[in-house]
C-alpha cells in the first residue's frame, strides 16, 4: 500500500509558475516509481513526468521542457515544477506510485494515485 497526498494546485495566469508537491507514505517497497499525471475534463488521464529510484527522468512531449519532476527535500516527497504554463494546462493534476520500474506512461499500469489538485490556469 502506498499512500500520496498531492498540494501546492491553484489558479495562475498564462505564463505563471506553479510547484505541485506529493507525499508518499505507508510502503515498503525499495524501488518505487513516482510520476504526475493530469486529466482534464472530458479527456483521459495523460502521463506527464516519471523518476524513477535512480532518480532518472522522462516526460511527456507536451510538458518537456516547462516541467520539472524532483525528490523533495524531505523524505518521501515529490515535486512537479511547472514553468510557463498554458491555458491547455489546466486539470486536476496527480502524484502516483508503482513498485517496480517506471516502464509505462499508461496510468492503468500506476496501482496508486492521489486525490489530485486542480490547477487552472486562464489566458
Amino acid at each position: 500500500q502506498v499512500n500520496l497526498v498531492e498540494s501546492g494546485g491553484g489558479s495562475v495566469q498564462a505564463g505563471g509558475s506553479l510547484t505541485l508537491s506529493c507525499v508518499a507514505s505507508s510502503y515498503t517497497a525499495s524501488v518505487l516509481c513516482l510520476a504526475w499525471f493530469r486529466q482534464a475534463p472530458g479527456k483521459e488521464r495523460e502521463g506527464l513526468a516519471f523518476i524513477d529510484s535512480d532518480k532518472t527522468t522522462r516526460y511527456a512531449d507536451s510538458v518537456k521542457g516547462r516541467f520539472t519532476i524532483s525528490e523533495g527535500n524531505a523524505k518521501n516527497t515529490l515535486n512537479l515544477q511547472m514553468n510557463s504554463l498554458k491555458p491547455e494546462d489546466t486539470a486536476t493534476y496527480y502524484c502516483a506510485a508503482l513498485v517496480g520500474a517506471c516502464f509505462s506512461a499508461a496510468p492503468q499500469m500506476y496501482k496508486y494515485f492521489g486525490q489530485g489538485t486542480q490547477v487552472t490556469v486562464s489566458s
